[in-house]
């Protein structure tokens, strides 16, 4: 299924007070068992959510997780914004025009938007926020999304002082101008980095910016105590007018910890909770709470750092692919909750093929590929050391069967686990580990957000520092082409190209299971999941 049918049933699909928005899969029966007529929404009250982890900053331009954007999303605005249907829709932006070739974009900013802090948000604010992503000294990974603007990298190397293709016309109007043209401009700007940030504020925090955000969005940051929680609170003067909520609480839950997350959920400390598996058939015969799936746009995998010797050879990466099952760890240890790996495309991308299945289990080729790549029943490998960060019961039972597949072709494995988020991930950015676990979730319905970014030899968000020029010229072709079904054949063809190279081995596609308190009303969820969610919407009814 599209990401565009997926995108319109999303917008049509809501019963009584909780959206229960998924095509494929649904389960909300204590919504189902309501209907009854839509109540006067409530202001006041206080939202407690988990967070798996610390985030590794709050500011929009540095954010590299999902816990970042997650909270980040209710605490700034962009130019534009997704809405349940993933349809671009206007934010600090009123409107907005595009030129013939696509590759001049002009919009207009709506008048009254000011950020926490009182000021009025300008047309400078913009191009700065935009420069500053370019910016090297920034170091956002966000920086190769915008890299298509005019002087975007005469600005980064140096021959520049400002960025051509960002000027502010006049006091309301912003202009970008592409070196090519983009299909998916408009929708890049509604991404969690693409945030419209106060100059003087930043400036003058520096780094510290990001652990004392401030933005324009419908919540306002109060504190953040590390490992404990993120509170913040309704912005009164939010320009589509205040949440109803008085205050979010994100609660920290260091390491994944979805077994603790649960019991404070039932507890009544929660007001909504993500599923251990292990409870998942229990938790969904809790009538009076309401359980809500649907898949989103993301992958699990494991990762290779393909220049860590032996990984560097492509054979012993393809025998690790075909050694795991992903079909039995899905069944067997998720109970069936989400769909196995394949390619690295998950299903609602455009461009996914749910016929490509490039590595089906078959151990003995595995033992002939390590032969072939000179290490004849493992004889001669290293013990491989997979780095986790997640460390759940599930997730325990998950390693140990990997690590007894592996085995029985001759890999020897052991797990490792570091729960501290940013750890862990300066880890995998350094090269630090040789295999890691790790997700990706889209900021973008494009196989480019999967692909460019993961996988183009010039990506700083290239986690296993793969190169095949074949698969760069591939990517680039597929960002500059502008007809659509060409488009989606070339990033095909780079995604069976990753995949034949084997720098990840994709475990299982996400979806979004959640269970919320029976008096939360009117939450959305998209194909984008959690971060996306417009915690503004959302009302408790007790």
């Amino acid at each position: 299924m599209g990401v565009s049918r997926l995108s319109r049933l999303v917008g049509i699909v809501g019963l009584v007070g909780l959206s229960c928005l998924s095509p494929l899969l649904m389960a909300c029966p204590a919504v189902a068992q309501e209907r009854r007529p839509a109540a006067e929404p409530q202001r006041g009250g206080t939202y407690r959510r988990p967070l798996a982890n610390n985030p590794s900053s709050l500011d929009p331009a540095l954010i590299t997780d999902t816990y970042g954007h997650t909270v980040a999303q209710q605490i700034f605005d962009g130019l534009v914004q997704y809405d349940g249907s993933l349809t671009i829709t206007p934010a600090i932006a009123e409107s907005w025009t595009g030129s013939r070739d696509g590759r001049v974009w002009t919009f207009t900013l709506r008048k009254g938007v000011r950020f926490h802090h009182g000021r009025e948000v300008t047309v400078e604010d913009v191009v700065y926020s935009f420069t500053r992503i370019l910016d090297p000294r920034t170091r956002s990974a966000a920086a190769e999304v915008f890299q298509r603007i005019k002087g975007a990298r005469e600005y980064a190397e140096g021959q520049a002082k400002t960025v051509a293709g960002i000027r502010a016309l006049d006091a309301q109007t912003v202009q970008f101008e592409l070196t090519e043209a983009s299909a998916p401009f408009v929708s890049v700007l509604a991404i969690g980095y693409a945030k419209i940030v106060p100059q003087e504020i930043v400036a003058g925090l520096g780094t510290a910016f990001g652990n004392r955000p401030v933005g324009t969005g419908p919540f306002k940051f109060v504190s953040w105590k590390k490992d404990e929680q993120i509170v913040l609170e309704a912005n009164p003067h939010y320009y589509a007018g205040p949440p109803f909520l008085h205050r979010l609480q994100y609660q920290i839950f260091k390491g994944h910890q979805n077994e603790q997350m649960l019991r404070s959920f039932e507890a009544g400390n929660l007001e909504d909770t993500p599923l251990p598996t292990a409870e998942l058939d229990r938790a969904q015969s809790l009538k009076r709470y309401r359980f809500v799936r649907r898949p989103i746009l993301g992958v699990r995998f494991f990762g290779f750092n393909t220049a860590h010797r032996p990984l560097a050879n492509r054979l012993v990466r393809q025998a690790f692919n075909f050694a795991i099952d992903t079909d039995s760890l899905v069944r067997d240890i998720y109970k069936g909750r989400y769909r196995s790996g394949r390619g690295f495309l998950p299903p609602g991308t455009y461009g996914y093929d749910p016929d490509f299945n490039p590595f089906p289990f078959d151990p003995q080729h595995a033992r002939d590929l390590l032969e072939k790549a000179g290490y004849p029943a493992g004889r001669g490998l290293p013990v491989f050391e997979i780095w986790s960060n997640p460390k759940s019961e599930a997730i325990e039972r998950e390693h140990a069967a990997i690590r007894q597949a592996l085995a029985e072709v001759g890999i020897r494995a052991e797990f490792r686990y570091n729960t501290n988020w940013p750890s862990f991930k300066t880890q995998v950015l350094e090269g630090k580990v040789p295999i890691f676990r790790y997700g990706w979730v889209a900021d973008v319905p494009e196989p480019e957000n999967f692909l460019y970014r993961l996988f183009h030899s010039q990506s700083p968000s290239n986690l296993t520092r793969y190169a095949n020029p074949q698969t760069d010229r591939l990517l680039d072709q597929a960002r500059a082409e502008q007809r659509y079904l060409k488009r989606i054949e070339l990033y095909q063809q780079a995604e069976r190209q990753v995949m034949e190279d084997a720098p990840i081995i994709p475990l299982n596609y996400y979806s979004y299971e959640r269970l919320f308190q029976p008096y939360v009303q009117s939450v959305e969820v998209s194909a984008l999941g959690d971060p996306y969610i417009p915690m503004r919407k959302i009302w408790l009814s007790r």
